[in-house]
């Protein structure tokens, strides 16, 4: 490393050299960089500051930033496969691009929408205006559940936390309409203001579905109050995120014995599934969810079952529904002004009831074998540099270093797309959207109840190849990049290589330390929830991670509404972990190479940090950070460049950041985990 004394000097050098680049090189574009401002002051604005200044929000975006820029580049791919399948009506029945074509092209087709009106409905409300009795409950919600409606709570199949080598049914708490048990419970005048113009939404909804006005606002109050009711009973976003509180395995007839009220029996016996155990992942809330399910009594039931399988069906039916749907969620929740297109919805639809259908079509456009084998090589440098990091910790015992370095040896990796395409076993036809839909959505239950008993799929994606985003399964032990983030700026095959693990190198470490995060270091490499770690190296660990959450905690990005340091911890320890192992991946890359010349005017370890700060661009409306302050575990874009940034040595250098400039946090509370 350099010294702090030539980090300084490199960075006036910069400056002064900035306007005298001849020609930039792609990933960093020095128009985007406000050079006015001092980097160890804010380093976020400092990197994206002419990007701010020179671009808003679109009227149909509640946020647009670096995530929003290449998914719109993929979705003009998209736009334009989807053009070219639907053109053509002769492609063989059940093949990729007669799915893909027959669902665009129904769900482009608004005269046929809006002629068969509420007509796809009727059976769904005749079904549930069946039920004369509560008793009758558990069967109902089972022929709901079975097609992918919402209603009470939520089923599914996954890997059992404790022994990731089978499959086990889960019970999770559900049963509200809107983002979050806050919203139902808290006093403020924002919540009071969004849970009065909710229940009159919903009594639009109704009304529109055929209620008489009087008795739309009579059932809209019914659904407010038994949703407040479950609220109260839903474990907090923070609670949520610990697997342990979370793992509570448990016979049928213990959740019978359990949570009474409710004929769980009836309940599984109606969805044909035979369980010898599974996990009831909240069960105080379905002790209360049970207990109302024998007090209230049908007619409730029936009001609130009617609005939430007509929410969940808002934009398969004519306009009116969708518009109404849009100004509430998208107007009020998150201030948007203005709907998105058709066909970007339908577009949008078609990726989520297709999405290896369509990714198929995608990545032979939008990402070549070169780029994959790029982005391998970078992932192993950074596992190296983790192995590295971990094996120096001064913190960490012998013992749980060896554990540590085993999970890190046994990170799968899925770069791109899957290596087996998923097939849709149901039919799409060209003149029925809101068929088609229902029949996706059904599949993707069965498909999912299909698990139970069955090996573990480990070529399974959770995400579609043209998704901006990745993940860790903690399950599985692995790290998941789609081709869709594998786009400028977050990776460009042209781009220096400061720039590339600045920012595809910054998610790919991000994604690796989720592993070892505050939930993640809970499972160990074969994907079990079980403890690695001695006692005394896991008081370590929390001590730093404390510090993390009171940094976090103490950034109010609106006036009044905080950050929630416990609600993003596993987040944030993953931007600061993941910042460091990409730096320390960059400069071993570097060894045997000759020192990189100025780009621009900035160093090699300068563009790294700019090409990190570049990805977490955005602007975002206040009603939208507002909500996600609320509900997203990750901070917002600002915090998520200046809160890990203010933490790292390395920048310190890079920019020559001194004591007392906000950007360098002194060294007390810096949270050094990785």
């Amino acid at each position: 490393m350099a010294s702090p004394v030539r980090a300084s000097l490199c960075f006036c050098l910069g400056l002064a050299a900035f306007s005298l680049a001849a020609k930039s090189k792609p990933g960093v574009d020095p128009a985007n960089i406000d050079v006015t401002l001092k980097p160890c002051d804010d380093f976020y604005t400092f990197a994206n500051g002419g990007w701010l200044n020179s671009h808003s929000i679109p009227a149909d975006k509640p946020r647009f930033g670096a995530f929003e820029e290449v998914n719109e580049r993929n979705r003009a791919i998209l736009d334009q496969i989807l053009a070219e399948t639907t053109a053509k009506t002769t492609w063989a029945k059940g093949s990729v691009q007669q799915k893909v074509g027959d669902f665009y092209a129904s769900g482009m087709g608004e005269a046929a929408i809006e002629k068969r009106g509420l007509a796809p409905m009727k059976p769904l409300f005749a079904t549930i205006e069946g039920l004369k009795d509560a008793k009758q409950l558990p069967a109902l919600l089972a022929k709901l559940h079975a097609q992918g409606l919402p209603g009470g709570f939520g089923f599914y199949v996954g890997q059992d936390f404790k022994d990731s080598t089978r499959y086990m049914g889960n019970l999770m708490q559900g049963g509200t309409g809107l983002p979050d048990r806050d919203y139902y419970l808290k006093d403020d005048a924002r919540s009071r203001d969004i849970r009065a113009k909710y229940e009159v939404h919903v009594a639009r909804m109704l009304e529109l579905a055929g209620d008489a006005p009087g008795l739309a606002r009579v059932r809209a109050k019914v659904v407010v109050d038994l949703e407040t009711r479950m609220a109260e009973a839903q474990w907090t976003r923070v609670e949520l995120r610990n697997p342990q509180k979370q793992y509570n395995k448990r016979t049928l007839d213990q959740v019978a014995s359990e949570a009474p009220g409710f004929d769980w029996k009836g309940y599984f016996a109606a969805r044909d599934l035979k369980l010898t155990d599974l996990n009831l992942s909240q069960p105080s809330f379905f002790q209360a969810f049970a207990k109302l399910a024998s007090e209230v009594p049908a007619p409730q039931w029936r009001s609130y079952l009617r609005w939430h399988v007509l929410s969940a069906s808002a934009n398969l039916l004519p306009k009116a529904f969708g518009e109404e749907a849009f100004a509430f969620h998208g107007k009020v929740l998150e201030g948007t002004p203005e709907r998105e297109s058709r066909a970007k919805r339908i577009e949008l639809a078609t990726n989520g009831s297709l999405g290896e259908a369509l990714g198929q079509l995608y990545v032979k456009v939008a990402f070549p074998p070169e780029s994959k084998k790029r982005v391998l090589e970078m992932i192993e440098n950074l596992r190296g540099a983790l192995r590295e990091r971990i094996t120096n910790l001064d913190w960490m015992g012998a013992e749980t270093k060896q554990q540590a370095l085993k999970k890190l040896n046994a990170f799968g990796v899925k770069i791109g797309y899957p290596d087996k395409w998923r097939t849709y076993a149901f039919d799409v036809k060209r003149d029925d959207y809101f068929g088609n839909v229902r029949r996706a959505a059904a599949f993707r239950v069965q498909e999912n109840l299909a698990k139970l008993g069955k090996p573990i799929d480990r070529t399974e994606w959770g995400m579609t190849p043209p998704t901006v985003n990745a993940y860790y399964n903690a399950s599985m032990n692995e790290i998941v990049f789609p081709a869709g983030i594998l786009q400028p700026p977050f990776f460009d095959a042209s781009a220096d290589d400061g720039v590339n693990y600045g920012s595809i190198g910054f998610v790919i470490g991000h994604e690796m330390t989720h592993g070892f995060d505050d939930s993640g270091s809970q499972f160990d490499a074969a994907g079990n929830l079980q403890n690695w770690w001695t006692e005394a190296d896991k008081k370590a660990y929390e001590s730093r991670t404390d510090l993390v959450v009171k940094q976090y905690d103490a950034y109010e990005p609106l006036k009044g509404e905080h950050v929630n340091g416990k609600l993003t911890l596993g987040e944030n320890i993953a931007d600061i972990g993941g910042l460091k192992i990409a730096f320390a991946a960059y400069q071993n890359s570097l060894k045997g190479k000759a020192t990189p010349a100025l780009i621009d005017g900035f160093t090699g370890p300068q563009r790294f940090f700019l090409g990190a700060a570049t990805v977490w661009r955005n602007h975002i409306r206040e009603a939208a950070l507002s909500l996600r302050l609320k509900t997203d575990p990750h901070s917002p874009g600002r915090e998520r460049v200046n809160g890990p940034l203010s933490n790292l040595p390395e920048f310190y250098e890079a920019f020559g950041c001194t004591d007392g400039q906000p950007m360098k946090r002194e060294v007390k509370v810096r949270p050094a985990i990785w």
